[in-house]
Order: C-alpha cells, then sequence, then structure tokens
C-alpha cells in the first residue's frame, strides 16, 4: 500500500502529527516499535500477577498545557477524552506535620495563605498576576514554529514582523520579567519576593520538573511562566487535568482520531533505519526487514536517535552529527508506581480535605537541599533527599482499579543517569525501597500497605519507552536548547538536513510535556512545504 507520509512512532506527538496530516489530505502510516500505542503517554497494569486490574498512568500522569487547539481540531472529547481539573494543582507536605495547598480558587488561597504566611500572601497574588500576563506573550509562540534565524531575504524581514508583532505592547517592565524569569535562578526570584520558607517551598515544588539544574542554577525560574499557559478545553491559563482513564485514554482518543481520518497504525513494527538516497528520504526499513517508501517520513523519536541511530553514519555530514551528539538529555528523573491496600493518611492533611483534594502530595526538599541532590546526581550519586511528587490517581477515577485498591504514581528527582557505582539494574529495587521509606516518614501507613510496585529508573524509561538516556523532554529544556535552538539552530524548523525527513517529537520546540504543540507545528510546516513541493532544507547529505 502507498503512504504519502510515514509516521515514526504513535507518541501523543506522533499522533497529533498523523492527524493533522491526515486531515490535510495525505495518506499516513503511523509505525509504532510497542505492542501499545501512546508513547510516555499510556495507562497500563503495574503488576497483572499480583495485583490485576489496576492500572495507572505508567510515565506521564498529569495533563498539563495539553493544548485546546489540539483537543478541539481532532474532536478528542467526541473520542472519550474526559479531564477532571486538579484542585489543588500543588500540595506540599512538611517535615513538621502540615500540609499546604496551592488552590486555583483566589479564596479559598488566600485562606490557606493566612492560615500558613500571612505576612507573603499579598506578594504570592502579586506574582500570580505577573505570571499571567507575562505568560499571555509566550502564549503564540508555543503553537507555530520558532523564529528561523536561518532565514534570508524577504523570508528574513517576515520573521522579525512576526517577532515585532508578537511583542507588541511589550513595556520595560514586561522586557525586564521575561528576562528574569528565562534567565534568572528560581531561588533568587523567590528570595527576592517571599520570608517564608514554606512559601518558596510550594513554588518548587511546581517548578524544574525533569529538568537539569537545582533551583540555584540560572535559567531555573522559566518554569513559573511555562506553568501558567492555557491548556485543557476551556483554554483555562495554568491548567493542570487528571485524565479519567489515565493519560491513555488522551492517546487512546487521538488514535480513535486518527482511525476515521485514514490513517493506518501499525503496532510492533519497529524502525531499524530511516532510508535516504542522493540527500532525499526513502521511507523506512523495519527490524523484521520489511521495507515501506515514502517520500515524507516524520520522525516522532529523539533527535539523538533519529538521527545517530536510524540513519547511516554516512547519511549526514559529521559536524552536524557531532552537534546532535551533544545535545544535553542525561535523564534526571524516574517513575515509582504502586498498588496499596489502603490510602495514604498523609500527617496533618486537613480533615476537610475531600477524596479528590488528597490526591496530590509532593514531598519536596528545601531549595538547598533540591540543590544538593541535584549536585549528588551530577556525581552518579543518590542523594538522601530525593523529591518525590505522589498523585493518588484513583481518589480521582474509581476505574482504575477495584474496590479495596489504590493507585500511587511518585515521579523521582534528581537522579543519576549513569550511577558512580553499580547500576541500575542492581540499584532499580533499592531506589523503589527509598522512595517508599520516603513515603512513609509522612504516612507512615504507606510502607505496610504495598501490594506491588514496578520501579522505572532512567535506564528503564530509556529501554521501555526508547527516549535516549532516559530523558522525558528529548534533550534538557534549557534556554541554550530552547525556542530557534531546539534541537539544533539548523533544524529548529522541523526539518532535517535529509530532504522529506522530519521532527515532531518533545525534542522540537516548543519542548516536553503533553501539549501536541509540536506535533501541530511539525505538521504544519510539512502541509506547507508538501503544499509548494518544497521539503528540501538547507542542508545537503554526503
Amino acid at each position: 500500500m502507498h503512504f504519502d507520509a510515514i509516521v515514526i512512532g504513535a507518541g501523543h506527538n506522533g499522533l497529533t502529527t498523523a492527524a493533522y496530516l491526515a486531515r490535510g489530505g495525505l495518506k499516513v502510516l503511523v509505525l509504532e516499535r510497542r505492542a501499545v500505542i501512546g508513547g510516555c503517554a499510556v495507562t497500563e497494569e503495574v503488576d497483572p500477577v499480583r495485583a490485576p486490574g489496576c492500572r495507572v498512568s505508567t510515565a506521564s500522569y498529569i495533563a498539563s498545557m495539553l493544548r485546546p487547539e489540539v483537543i478541539r481540531d481532532l474532536k478528542l472529547g467526541s473520542y472519550g477524552l474526559r479531564m477532571v481539573a486538579c484542585e489543588p494543582g500543588v500540595q506540599v507536605a512538611y517535615e513538621d506535620g502540615s500540609v499546604l495547598a496551592w488552590w486555583n480558587d483566589a479564596q479559598r488561597m488566600r485562606a490557606e495563605l493566612a492560615r500558613v504566611a500571612p505576612q507573603d500572601a499579598e506578594a504570592f497574588f502579586v506574582m500570580e498576576k505577573e505570571l499571567h500576563h507575562l505568560a499571555h506573550y509566550l502564549e503564540p509562540f508555543f503553537m507555530e514554529p520558532p523564529p528561523d534565524v536561518q532565514a534570508r531575504g524577504w523570508r528574513k524581514a517576515t520573521q522579525a514582523w512576526r517577532l515585532l508583532r508578537r511583542f507588541r505592547g511589550l513595556s520595560g517592565a514586561d522586557a525586564a520579567g521575561l528576562t528574569t524569569l528565562l534567565s534568572d535562578s528560581l531561588a533568587r526570584y523567590l528570595e527576592r519576593r517571599f520570608q517564608s520558607e514554606k512559601i518558596k517551598r510550594l513554588i518548587l515544588a511546581n517548578n524544574v520538573y525533569g529538568k537539569h539544574g537545582g533551583p540555584f542554577q540560572p535559567g531555573t525560574a522559566m518554569g513559573l511562566v511555562f506553568h501558567m499557559l492555557s491548556g485543557g478545553e476551556l483554554w483555562q491559563p495554568g491548567f493542570q487535568g487528571h485524565v479519567l482513564g489515565g493519560m491513555g485514554a488522551i492517546t487512546q482518543a487521538m488514535g480513535r482520531a486518527c482511525a476515521d481520518l485514514g490513517v493506518t497504525v501499525r503496532t510492533e513494527a519497529a524502525v531499524a533505519r530511516i532510508n535516504q538516497q542522493g540527500g532525499r528520504v526513502r521511507g523506512v526499513t523495519l527490524e523484521s526487514g520489511e521495507t515501506l517508501d515514502a517520500a515524507l517520513v516524520v520522525s516522532n523519536a529523539d533527535p539523538k536517535r533519529t538521527f545517530l541511530k536510524l540513519l547511516g553514519t554516512g547519511d549526514l555530514d559529521a559536524p552536524f552529527r557531532q552537534q546532535v551528539a551533544a545535545i544535553h538529555m542525561a535523564g534526571p528523573c524516574a517513575k515509582v508506581n504502586f498498588v496499596l491496600s489502603e490510602e495514604p493518611r498523609v500527617q496533618g492533611m486537613p480533615a476537610d480535605r475531600t477524596t479528590p483534594e488528597r490526591s496530590f502530595f509532593t514531598l519536596v526538599p528545601t531549595l538547598q537541599a533540591a540543590e544538593d541532590c541535584y549536585n549528588d546526581a551530577q556525581r552518579g550519586l543518590v542523594s538522601k533527599d530525593l523529591w518525590v511528587d505522589c498523585v493518588l490517581a484513583s481518589n480521582v477515577d474509581d476505574s482504575l482499579a477495584p474496590a479495596g485498591r489504590h493507585m500511587l504514581t511518585c515521579f523521582v528527582q534528581y537522579l543519576p543517569w549513569q550511577p558512580a557505582a553499580g547500576s541500575w539494574d542492581t540499584l532499580r529495587e533499592s531506589l523503589g525501597d527509598q522512595v517508599t521509606a520516603i513515603i512513609g516518614r509522612y504516612a507512615p501507613n504507606m510502607p505496610a500497605s504495598v501490594l506491588a510496585r514496578c520501579v522505572l529508573t532512567p535506564l528503564d524509561l530509556e529501554t521501555r519507552f526508547g527516549i535516549t538516556e532516559g530523558n522525558i523532554f528529548h534533550g534538557d529544556l534549557s534556554l541554550a536548547q530552547m525556542f530557534h535552538m531546539r534541537p539544533l539552530a539548523e533544524c529548529s524548523q522541523y526539518r532535517s538536513p535529509i530532504k522529506g525527513l522530519y521532527l515532531c517529537g518533545a525534542g522540537t520546540h516548543p519542548g516536553g510535556g503533553v501539549t501536541g504543540a509540536p506535533g501541530h507545528n511539525a505538521a504544519t510546516v510539512i502541509l506547507k512545504d508538501h503544499a509548494y513541493g518544497a521539503t528540501d532544507s538547507n542542508w545537503r547529505a554526503t
């Protein structure tokens, strides 16, 4: 069967790209190496033997910034996608037995601050207002390609005009604010505004997830404004949602949308090689030996896997391959998923919290301890002060487990990609034990209630999901690897040095998270190139 385009990888960005390409009239084939679609956005049983029917979002676990445009254009609601807003959006448990929530409701938040840190209440709301305002300037860039710094002639002028139009009305104070958020450290930002250490840790608990650098590192304040971008079906600023049915419900809805648009999806079809001849893509060869031809190939794999593993060493210029190899990955996080016999009873959790309101509790170190944890990881050590973000998904969605079972999914950082002593194969269960013990310090009943667990180290994230070095964002979200520098300045427009080969994954602008934005933007560029017969790039294969 002839296809106009082949998409490598049925993660959410691959499915998004395929759907938009099909809407544009192309005949599309999606190839997925695993037996299920979804990439890192999947819902799976933790342990089918010891806890059958107990499901959890295996990797990604909260819908944050899922783009409203993607939900609307692909009609995901009509295919079963349902989300419940996280309220509170963040909730931190402290060592002294107290709990502090970050409510979306201003009245509840004001009461919460009055109870814990009245001296910081006004500063907190001033911060929120400023962040919402500054996010307004960055929002449009999410759903379009980044500025093309390689443009020449009239295209260079149009790029300049686009930037000028986006920042129309930007005041001097706004420019200073954006500069601070993109370049300053989170710690410095918080120190200038707040007195309460608990408030600082509450805000820390909503930032730098999966990112390199402790809170004292330059550039770590940028998460503040990114988390204020709109998401969800109702275009809510800073939207975070529990997905009913787990994160796999997002990609299952995308899969159904693709099917209705005529997209063909093949699972257990791992791509061994992207084929090119004379600098133009010709299709792919599967690990089974089967060859599939297409004039367009779109890779949802990360840039390193695409350029260094799926293409041969002679397919690309050596300097370009060297730049790709230098992309900073080294995933700093892990996941630990639990099946419990009872809900963890977090010390200090207010008695009036409803069951859904108890679904979040983050165990975040102090700012200095978080910095020390990151530094330990850089030396190959597993710190004693790990950062553990806990979500009791079954408190919101009882379809995930039978009665009497509770699903706890935990995101863990900062961890070394390569331990200095031993390997993740030998350290996997000790990491699970450590995470269990940390949670037990805040919820003493939790360790004895564990019926089953699954530990996914950074190495497991690479092996299971095919993401190089276990980096959930397909490359660190640092200023040097964002916007027109993502993944590299030379291919930031989703095009590659090979004619007809494109990227659509989280390694492209605007980056990671289950947003669908990279997939949308890549499809926009591909359809435009296809319409004008311009599937070329500024590079030439050797």
